[in-house]
């Protein structure tokens, strides 16, 4: 901490001589000069410790190896796809702030679409969060990857209430081949998706803006939203994505149906 910051008179300073000062919520207090550095290095620490905009709970349903397992269409559907280890269920936990998806220390475990309820408190179930095996982990047998086109690739493909993919890919390593692939074929797919890069809070600000930029040269896309599971950096705005995607899924079902907003 620099002298400023820790160089405090002992005597209450005038109110002429505080300076007028916001917090990252937006609420404004004074503070003492000398003060000041010290109160907004706490607030630089506290800024992306967040929660869920809403207080949201999970419900596990079902886990499905083939298409014939998939649950009922009707909620609008949210699917999370990323490498082995690029840390998908713990940003799943960091979105609904629980414990929700078991984050284990082996790559590559989940071989299943694991589907979860996500109800809102207040007004009941909202929509659908899949959570689909990884991918492009060296230690996982071939012969448990031949079987993932059999029940992914359908679901991908032809299911009608899903409204978003979720892409994860990895801030601290440079762009992958097999992202790539999977970028191409939900394009092909004509499905939507946004790219989010995970681990963020692993790197320096220098770091961060190097990386990002790598990776949306290498993976030729235009966006992408850097998170942190950890700290929470992200977790707001990869949630207005969620909602608008969600939303949108709901209003073109009632259009459909006749039914008035």
């Amino acid at each position: 901490m620099s002298a400023k910051c820790h160089k405090l008179g002992r005597r209450r300073p005038a109110f002429s001589q505080m300076q007028r000062l916001r917090n990252g919520n937006g609420v404004r207090f004074f503070a003492a000069a000398g003060e000041s550095c010290m109160l907004r290095k706490v607030e630089r620490r506290q800024r992306f410790t967040t929660v869920p905009p809403m207080r949201y709970t999970t419900q596990f349903m079902l886990s499905a190896l083939s298409a014939a397992q998939f649950p009922e269409p009707g909620l609008p559907e949210i699917a999370f796809l990323g490498r082995s280890n690029v840390g998908k269920s713990s940003l799943f936990n960091a979105l609904v702030g629980e414990k929700a998806a078991k984050v284990s220390q082996t790559p590559g475990r989940t071989r299943a679409i694991n589907f979860f309820l996500v109800l809102d408190e207040r007004r009941g179930p909202k929509k659908i969060f899949a959570d689909l095996p990884g991918y492009g982990y060296a230690k996982i047998a071939k012969s448990i990857s031949a079987e993932w086109p059999k029940f992914i690739e359908p679901y991908l493909m032809e299911r009608a209430t899903l409204g978003l993919c979720v892409c994860l890919v990895d801030s601290n390593i440079p762009p992958q081949a097999s992202d790539g692939q999977l970028l191409e074929w939900l394009r092909a797919a004509g499905r939507r998706f946004i790219v989010a890069a995970t681990k963020i809070d692993r790197l320096s600000g220098n770091e961060r803006t190097r990386n990002v930029a790598a990776l949306k040269k290498g993976l030729e896309i235009e966006e992408i939203l850097p998170v942190s599971a950890k700290t929470g950096q992200g977790i707001k705005e990869l949630w207005a994505k969620i909602e608008e995607a969600a939303t949108g899924r709901d209003d073109a079902r009632a259009a459909s149906e006749g039914e008035m907003p």
